[in-house]
């Protein structure tokens, strides 16, 4: 591990040693910024090829910074950090979570995700980028982000631009957190965070990987068996060899073997999509057997879909409360996205208790006035300067009035 130099350049961690003594540093700090740097253009598994790590010293700005090259040093031992009970300040977090389960075995105790907190104020899907400039009046170096990490040596460029992913982080999260707690969002932010990281420690369900087809919903019947099983066989087999799943069986040819189900090797050579390059080895006698599962999978065994439609006499309220909610979050100046998709309106409407709509701080802001709003306590307005108002309802008919002129 060598030392930081006169100029503030980061601690370039290369040897199992080195990381010892980083993690014998960062042993007392309640909170670390992390980033990683990984390809997985051509396997299944994300391939880390640098990890990021901040910590306070100190009054000392901008943060200690710590560059460890995955290629030459064992990263697992971070484990050890993430058990404790630290914060882990990260932008965007879901994949740098995902790497950290890969790598470690292990997750954080606690998070706090950059990018979803500055969405309760307004800033929607922000970059790192963005919000530095926002909060920070700092600007961010953007040369190496397409850059290729798995080559060595890195060159100067390019470790500053990766230290620089991390090094203003805290400071980052010190000036949203602050904005949030004069907003009161603080507590919303914390619990979606929260989500987050709860939600990197359970894999993918394979069965609920047909669900990414593109006509999934439109499926019927038989169609849906096979599709859940053939897309559930592709998933487990990109897996099994670290691929991408497009590299093991096309979405077309999924799609095309769900409405026509071949039951031989002929056939499967005639599905539109699925040349050669897809069938060799052991590839046709496994999918035929998904195929024919999916046959047979009883209808209560599918996994389907969550269903984008209500009953036809709530669908003027979908409409009415999207039109709501991107006033309401406006108003709020919260990203509409955050605060309520159609498919959390959708699921409200149809009762899902597991929704985001029906606990937590959205229960509160959008869920209550909702319920009100479909069961006739409550009505949706003009407010008379072109906005929208959830208001009591008078239960008072309007008067039709005539078309015609009153006779003199």
């Amino acid at each position: 591990m060598t030392r930081p130099g006169a100029d503030g350049s980061p601690l370039l961690v290369a040897d199992d040693s080195g990381m010892r003594a980083l993690l014998d540093r960062l042993a007392a700090a309640d909170r670390f910024g992390l980033d990683t740097e990984f390809h997985r253009e051509r396997t299944y598994w994300p391939q880390l090829a640098l990890l990021q790590l901040s910590w306070a010293e100190g009054t000392v700005r901008p943060a200690a910074v710590a560059l460890v090259d995955p290629t030459t040093v064992d990263v697992a031992p971070l484990a050890r950090l993430l058990a404790r009970p630290a914060t882990l300040v990260a932008h965007a977090a879901d994949q740098d979570l995902e790497i950290l389960q890969l790598a470690c075995g292990a997750g954080p105790s606690l998070l706090f995700d950059t990018q979803v907190a500055a969405a309760f104020a307004g800033h929607g899907s922000a970059s790192l980028a963005s919000l530095a400039r926002s909060y920070l009046g700092r600007d961010l170096p953007k040369g190496d982000r397409l850059t290729d990490w798995s080559a060595r040596p890195l060159s100067a460029s390019q470790l500053r631009y990766a230290a620089a992913d991390v090094e203003w982080l805290l400071d980052l999260a010190d000036a949203i957190r602050a904005d949030l707690e004069r907003r009161g969002r603080l507590a919303w932010a914390q619990e979606e965070c929260e989500l987050v990281r709860t939600r990197s420690a359970t894999p993918a369900d394979p069965a609920r990987a047909w669900w990414r087809l593109r006509e999934a919903r439109q499926l019927r019947g038989q169609a849906r068996g096979v599709a859940q099983e053939v897309a559930a066989w592709r998933e487990a087999r990109a897996r099994r060899v670290d691929v991408p799943v497009r590299f093991v069986l096309p979405d077309l040819a999924v799609q095309a073997i769900a409405h026509r189900p071949p039951s031989s090797r002929t056939e499967l050579a005639s599905v539109r999509g699925l040349d050669a390059r897809f069938l060799r080895g052991d590839v046709p006698i496994e999918l035929l057997a998904a195929v024919e599962r999916g046959r047979h999978l009883p209808e209560d065994v599918v996994v389907a879909p969550p269903g984008d439609e209500v009953p036809r006499e709530l669908r003027p309220a979908v409409a009415l409360a999207m039109a709501w909610v991107a006033q309401l979050a406006r108003e709020e100046s919260i990203d509409a996205a955050i605060l309520a998709t159609r498919a959390d309106l959708v699921a409200f409407l149809n009762g899902d208790g597991r929704g985001r709509l029906a606990s937590g701080w959205r229960a509160a802001l959008v869920g209550e006035p909702l319920r009100r709003l479909v069961s006739g306590d409550a009505a949706i307005a003009f407010d008379g300067a072109g906005g929208l108002v959830v208001e009591e309802r008078s239960h008072q008919p309007l008067t039709r009035c005539s078309p015609y002129p009153s006779s003199p």
